[in-house]
Formats: C-alpha cells, structure tokens, sequence
C-alpha cells in the first residue's frame, strides 16, 4: 500500500508549482511532493490589482481550465485545486472555470499550463516590436 499527495507550493508573489509525491507513509509522500513541486516553479505576471492580464485556458488530460480576469474585490472564485493554484500564486482577483474533468491533479496541472502561458502587455508589445499604444488601437 502507497500513499500519493498532490502539493501545491507557492510564494503568494506570482511563483507557483505542482507536485506529485507517492511513498509508503503520508509523511514522505508529502516531502517528495513539495521538492517536485519546487522543480516545476512557474512565474505568473501579476496586475496592479492583483489578478491576471488576461483570459487563458489551460489543458491536461481530458481537464480544461477557464482562467479570466476579475474587477477588484471580486475575489478568488473558484473551486478545488484550481483554486488552490491560483491563491498560492498570489492572484486576488479571478474567475475560473473548471470544464470537463473532475480530476484534482489534471485540474491543478491545466491551470498551471493556463498560467505559464500568461504574458503581460508589455512584454506583448516589446516582441511584436511596437508600442503598448498600437497594442491597443
């Protein structure tokens, strides 16, 4: 008999990652966890008011992952791991939809996809080599 525990880790300031430990006691399930969650750290660009520049869908298995960004105080709405992922990321201000399946690590790793694919503005603009106001017009 074996144990296996999904641990998400995160700084709360834009860094998160999931991990997968599986051991003969809860104890060292959870360590591998956490040193195989700080293998897979993802940095996501954060708004001023904490939420994410824009829409992103995130896809594992047969789990998709809806990740939009919300008006200050909306909060974090959303549900099981997702949720997770996204507070230990640090975002305040979120709406996400999980679709398709119920599975808790393939929801944890589609946001986490959804997430590394989030570029800011700027970073937009400073690729496609022009300015933020052409970004926009």
């Amino acid at each position: 008999m074996s144990f296996r525990a999904i641990v998400v880790v995160g700084n709360e300031k834009g860094q998160v990652g999931v991990g997968v430990g599986k051991a003969g006691d809860v104890i060292g399930a959870v360590r591998k966890g956490v040193s195989d969650g700080k293998k897979n750290l993802v940095r996501v660009p954060l708004t001023p008011n904490n939420s994410i520049p824009t829409l992103s869908i995130g896809r594992d298995g047969a789990a998709n992952v809806l990740i939009r960004p919300a008006a200050p105080g909306t909060g974090v709405i959303a549900g099981g791991s997702i949720r997770t992922v996204l507070e230990l990321a640090g975002i305040k201000n979120v709406l996400a939809k999980r679709l398709g399946s119920k599975t808790p690590l393939n929801n944890a790793r589609a946001a986490m996809l959804a997430l590394s694919q989030l570029r800011t503005h700027k970073s937009v603009s400073r690729e496609r080599g022009i300015s933020l106001d052409q970004l926009y017009s």
